[in-house]
């Protein structure tokens, strides 16, 4: 009897521990998050009319991709691996990025994500747009001052040369151009 006695307090002891090292877990996420939300703001990334940083990555197929290489219209997007809103606007982003002007070239994505987790998405957009990688902290996320996901943006070069966001919020749910 005293034998089981001693298994069961063990057994509640263990599974105390378990619960408290959880809740732990869960204090530290929740402030992380916390921290992430009182910075962003209303706006996610850059807004309308602000200029975009200066940024030199590396797509998946290889190809250097860098802010000075825009020089028309070009469709910008953020992708995380992590994000529920994401994967929902995934499919309806492809869709969207068919239909640009210019095809692939006008398309620049970026999957946030650890390598493996992001193979999906890369996988999806692949054929639709010039892809890269990276992680939260990215070049690409400074560049466009990414907080939260997904983003969309459209951005062109203007006459003096500075790359600006023309649209913060690019409707994927109707064509980049109206069928003729």
């Amino acid at each position: 009897m005293t034998l089981v006695l001693v298994a069961a307090l063990v057994l509640v002891g263990l599974l105390c521990a378990l619960d408290l090292l959880l809740t732990v877990g869960v204090i530290k996420r929740l402030r992380e998050h916390t921290e992430l939300l009182s910075r962003k703001g209303d706006q996610p990334s850059l807004a309308t009319g602000e200029e975009v940083g200066a940024f030199s990555a590396t797509s998946v197929d290889g190809e250097t991709v860098t802010d000075t290489m825009i020089d028309t219209e070009t469709v910008v997007a953020f992708f995380s691996t992590t994000c529920g809103p994401c994967k929902e606007k995934l499919p309806k982003f492809v869709e969207y990025a068919r239909s640009v002007p210019g095809g692939r070239g006008r398309v620049l994505a970026t999957v946030i994500g650890e390598p493996g987790e992001t193979d999906p998405m890369i996988e999806a957009l692949r054929p639709v747009a010039r892809v890269t990688t990276e992680d939260a902290s990215g070049v690409m996320g400074e560049a466009f001052k990414v907080m939260a996901y997904p983003v969309v943006l459209k951005v062109n070069r203007t006459t003096d040369g500075r790359l600006l966001v023309m649209a913060d919020q690019v409707d994927v749910d109707r064509p980049a151009v109206a069928p003729v």
